[in-house]
């Protein structure tokens, strides 16, 4: 038995090295085999991912019905305390897009289309702008209009040739292209059919991947992956559902807010600010910049008042709201966020700034468990205080 397992083994072994010289011969070549095969199967796979993102994100919505609407259930009707609780989080999904589409996405529509019509006085403000403020050097002010008319050719040519096209086909492959809105629906009805089952059996998932490691690891390895795999998903459910919902609160508040006030651009503006919001760190000033220039072009004075509140809400997010949903989840100083944003964002752009803070204090998590469990063997002190010195404090010496 002992045989076959070394021989398993280095067979496994074997594979997995063949497979990563695959991808790293793929990768620095850009020959994208792999990547078309990865493509192929994410196709055909989509339905389980999209089942297995509705379930992960659901389940502490149906958790929270199980405990507080059902936990005093007994006998017979406990069987029927997850049916009525997954039963009860898709109507609240199904309301709230509801609510979406309903009150948000025809004011958005009208908030674009007002955006496009007004572009070209927009354009002339701002022209006018630099030219007041270089009046007294009348070169610069030439140089500076030429630059910017230049600019804004470029972007008009950009507009007409590549994105309204692209939106063209998109909207014709959702809407006209017939294959095509099928198959999104397909995906998705299966998607909603997977997470239920996902959603009904979830401790039962969980115990059939605990008895997998430990059929093919020892106990005490069996036992840390299980450890490792807690942590990811603490990490991964602290941070992308709490922020997830944060950012859906603080987009929310900034409509509300924004609809009293009757700040131009409202829906537009709140979807802008409620999107960057997930970004860690910088999100708030990438939406709030951008947001504050359209509204000074249409009211200097309500930007102006954009300001304050989007300060004041920052602030409310920051110390009140951000803590009370995300708590420290990541277990992350500010400087290795900051590293985790600005590399996510190299590699991966606008979603690897979101996901690369989690996927970061994963690997410093694995990274310090095992720097732990390493210096707990050598007999080492595993707290950093110790190392202040640079000499660590031996256990011998503490007899």
């Amino acid at each position: 038995m002992r045989k076959d397992n070394h021989y398993f083994a280095w067979g496994l072994t074997a594979f997995l090295s063949v497979c990563a010289i695959l991808l790293f011969y793929d990768i620095v070549f850009r020959s994208s085999k792999v990547l078309d095969y990865v493509g192929v199967l994410m196709g055909i796979l989509a339905p389980i991912l999209y089942g297995f993102a509705m379930a992960y994100l659901l389940a502490p919505v149906v958790n929270w019905f199980e405990n507080t609407f059902f936990g005093r259930l007994k006998g017979k009707l406990l069987k029927w305390r997850r049916t009525v609780s997954i039963l009860l989080t898709w109507l609240v999904v199904i309301a709230l897009l509801y609510a979406l589409m309903r009150v948000l996405l025809p004011a958005l529509t009208d908030s674009v289309m007002r955006l496009w019509n007004n572009s070209e006085n927009y354009y002339r403000t701002i022209v006018g702008w630099v030219q007041g403020l270089l009046e007294n050097n009348p070169e610069i002010a030439q140089k500076a209009t030429e630059l910017f008319n230049r600019y804004y050719q470029d972007a008009l040519v950009w507009i007409t040739n590549n994105l309204v096209p692209q939106m063209q086909v998109a909207v014709q492959a959702v809407t006209g292209g017939f294959l095509s809105l099928m198959t999104v629906l397909k995906n998705l009805l299966l998607g909603v059919m997977i997470s239920l089952y996902l959603l009904g059996s979830k401790e039962g998932f969980a115990a059939a991947g605990c008895k997998l490691c430990y059929t093919f690891f020892k106990e005490d390895r069996a036992s840390l992956l299980i450890r490792g795999v807690k942590a990811v998903d603490r990490i991964f459910s602290g941070f992308v559902r709490g922020k997830l919902l944060d950012s859906l609160i603080i987009g929310i508040l900034c409509f509300i807010f924004s609809s009293l006030f009757k700040f131009p651009y409202a829906p537009l503006v709140s979807v802008v600010v409620g999107v960057t919001n997930i970004i860690p760190f910088f999100g708030p000033f990438l939406g709030a910049i951008p947001s504050a220039f359209l509204i000074l072009l249409d009211d200097p004075l309500k930007c102006l008042y954009f300001i304050i509140f989007v300060l004041v809400l920052q602030q409310f997010d920051g110390n009140i709201l951000g803590p009370k949903i995300l708590g420290n989840s990541t277990g992350l100083n500010s400087f290795w966020v900051i590293v985790a944003i600005l590399v996510g964002g190299g590699l991966w752009g606008v979603l690897g700034m979101f996901v690369g803070v989690p996927i970061f204090a994963c690997l410093y998590t694995g990274l310090k468990t095992y720097s732990d469990y390493r210096l707990s063997k050598k007999g080492l002190p595993t707290d950093s205080e110790s190392y202040a010195s640079h000499k660590p404090v031996w256990k011998e010496d503490n007899k």
